[in-house]
């Protein structure tokens, strides 16, 4: 399943709660595959729609997964990070070997 740290927990938390709508998430949906990864798409949904994975937290941030993007993200972390112009990313990583 996929995790998340607390920055981007925060950073979802932060996005979903502009729009003033307490169901709102993440959407992540697989807009391109191919043998060297995927190419995802990322949006503020206002509802998971069907068949989608929802993920929540206890501070309320909710991800929706596309089937497809569900299966690629099952072993990976969600993480914010910031860049030069001091803009946040959201970043995907491998999660680390238990």
């Amino acid at each position: 399943m996929l995790a998340m740290t607390d920055a981007a927990v925060e950073a979802i938390s932060a996005l979903t709660s502009q729009d003033g709508q307490e169901a709102a998430g993440l959407r992540f949906a697989v807009r391109e595959e191919s043998d060297a990864g995927a190419q995802l798409a990322l949006s503020i949904a206002p509802a998971p729609e069907e068949g989608d994975e929802v993920l929540g937290t206890n501070s309320g941030a909710r991800v929706f997964l596309e089937p497809q993007a569900a299966s690629f993200l099952d072993d990976k972390v969600l993480d914010v990070q910031q860049d030069d112009q001091g803009q946040l990313n959201f970043a995907v990583m491998q999660q680390p070997e238990a």
